[in-house]
């Protein structure tokens, strides 16, 4: 298999766990248990914060050298530059979360009917962006071997699981209905963007400074259950041994 087919097939595997994927359908979620759907989602969050402070965050800062190089020590905050970069992506993806967490606290139904479209298409949007950018870093992984492309892919698709499901919970039958599939098409997008446009190593650095920022906040926002149905056992395990598997390869 070539890199170019190997990174296609990821691509489609992240895809289709939008599309196809866990809280795709009322009937599905209502077939599973809730002990059995939290003992999933503990582990996906285990594996997702694993890769996010065992790979994404030390490549942060190797990526950080390479845009320092790019642009000139001499340059005003050329140390910090890339981490502001992640703090950008952190705030507008929490600002997305915010805007729903505020639509469900209105009271006042004709208020919340207004705005319940502006609000989900916002959110709808920032997160085909988020997946566009992690389909279109596949190639960058694609070049680096089959196996950065697969632990890449693998860690992605786990945390795609758990978002497909929170965005589910939070629109319900708006977002099953297409939203899922906008989300499927743009990771797609992202990877023949990615593939037709090679990138220089600046904004490949600065793309990445926008994924971590991302990861870091879904994880904790989407992943980490805020009303204790989380299981700890599953997700410290499934970090460890996530943990694990990144350090030695």
């Amino acid at each position: 298999m070539d890199v170019t087919t190997a990174s296609l097939l990821a691509a489609a595997v992240l895809a289709g766990v939008f599309a196809l994927g866990v809280g795709s359908s009322k009937e599905s979620a209502e077939a599973s248990s809730q002990r059995q759907h939290w003992l999933v989602v503990s582990a996906a969050a285990g594996i997702s914060v694993a890769y996010v402070f065992v790979d994404l965050l030390p490549e942060l800062a190797a990526q950080n050298r390479v845009l320092r190089a790019a642009g000139g020590e001499s340059r005003l905050f050329a140390e910090q530059r890339i981490y502001v970069l992640a703090l950008l992506s952190f705030v507008v993806m929490y600002g997305l979360e915010h805007l729903v967490l505020a639509r469900r606290e209105q009271r006042r139904h004709a208020i919340e009917h207004r705005q319940r479209d502006v609000v989900y298409w916002l959110h709808l949007i920032g997160f085909a962006a988020y997946g566009a950018l992690i389909g279109s870093l596949l190639v960058d992984r694609e070049e680096r071997g089959p196996l950065s492309l697969a632990l890449y892919a693998f860690a992605m698709a786990v945390h795609f699981v758990v978002v497909n499901h929170s965005l589910s919970e939070q629109h319900g039958e708006l977002y099953r209905r297409h939203g899922r599939w906008l989300l499927a098409a743009s990771v797609l997008v992202g990877w023949f963007l990615g593939r037709i446009e090679p990138l220089s190593d600046a904004v490949f650095a600065r793309l990445f400074a926008l994924l971590a920022g991302g990861v870091v906040i879904t994880s904790l926002r989407a992943e980490l259950p805020d009303d204790r149905r989380g299981r700890f056992w599953p997700f410290c395990i499934s970090a460890i041994g996530f943990s694990a598997l990144l350090m030695l390869a």
